[in-house]
């Protein structure tokens, strides 16, 4: 039976940009937490490096996850859900070859878009201190070399990112991320524009796919969808909004505990279980063993 192309997770977020107006994006770093954005109903996400390597380290984004961690909590991620996912490649995990190998990764494990960029390795944060950016044609040499892989055999989208601006200057990123664009990357991602008229000039300059990055606490203002959306861009992302609020909610819960109280604000235990899907798990099981359902079956 042949494959329907349509559903391939590339296609997918095709279709989803071919629709017009702007995608909330909630970010996810593991399995569970990709399960309540799709749940809440939520048509896209993207696994960000953040929020994977707290879930999965317990440590900051500073380059600690190798290829082959964020590639495995990918797929733990991607088995869990069936809205398309972009993930975050980073640097590409070492030099032009490299790259390639991280592309060809990704979109066999199933991603709909992989987001590369320019920082020197190891990367960090966005909004953090000591970051740095490699120089032009360094930056221009990994889009080319993902281009080539993804046009060679490899069916994913790609989201050139850049974070020249804080390092130096709008102009010199809005020309990056213009050279991304003319060298065939699909989706643009200009890091921490720092007004609203800066957010506005991106896109106005930089034509194409952009994406805004609304992150609490970082340098870029945080911006109402509508409001994105009258800009030009055509995704929002939250990358820290889940991980920031269940580690608020788990530290205020720990604090309680501390204190010889139990915490208040917590999810129903039977609510808690259909989430996680036990419900439709023992439905399943009952068809086997001991528990089968009995009656014929024409």
């Amino acid at each position: 039976m042949a494959t329907d192309t349509l559903t391939t997770a590339p296609n997918q977020l095709r279709a989803l940009l071919e629709q017009g107006g702007l995608i909330s994006m909630p970010c996810c770093g593991d399995a569970l937490s990709a399960t309540l954005i799709e749940q809440a109903g939520f048509s896209l996400t993207f696994m960000s490096g953040f929020a994977a390597a707290a879930h999965r380290l317990g440590a900051p984004d500073t380059g600690l996850m190798s290829y082959a961690e964020v590639l495995d909590q990918g797929r733990n991620i991607l088995e869990a859900v069936s809205i398309p996912v972009i993930g975050d490649g980073d640097t590409g995990y070492g030099n032009p070859l490299n790259l390639q190998r991280t592309l060809r990764g990704f979109a066999k494990a199933g991603f709909a878009a992989i987001m590369l960029e320019d920082q020197v390795a190891p990367k960090r944060c966005g909004h953090t201190r000591g970051k740095a950016v490699v120089e032009r044609e360094e930056a221009f040499d990994r889009i080319r070399a993902a281009v080539e892989a993804r046009d060679d055999d490899a069916d994913i989208l790609i989201l050139a990112r850049t974070d020249a601006r804080a390092l130096l200057g709008l102009n010199e990123a809005i020309e990056r991320a213009n050279r991304f664009r003319e060298l065939g990357a699909d989706m643009l991602f200009v890091e921490a524009p720092e007004t609203r008229e800066e957010l506005a000039t991106i896109c106005r300059e930089a034509p194409g796919i952009h994406i805004a990055n609304m992150l609490e606490g970082g340098v870029t203002p945080i911006l109402p969808p509508a409001e994105l959306e009258a800009l030009g861009y055509r995704i929002a992302a939250y990358p820290l909004t889940l991980l920031a609020t269940a580690m608020q909610a788990m530290t205020e819960a720990l604090d309680a505990l501390k204190a010889g109280r139990h915490p208040q604000r917590l999810m129903a235990f039977p609510e808690l279980r259909r989430r996680l899907g036990f419900e439709a798990y023992d439905a399943t099981a009952a068809d086997y063993g001991p528990n089968r359902a009995t009656g014929s079956k024409a």
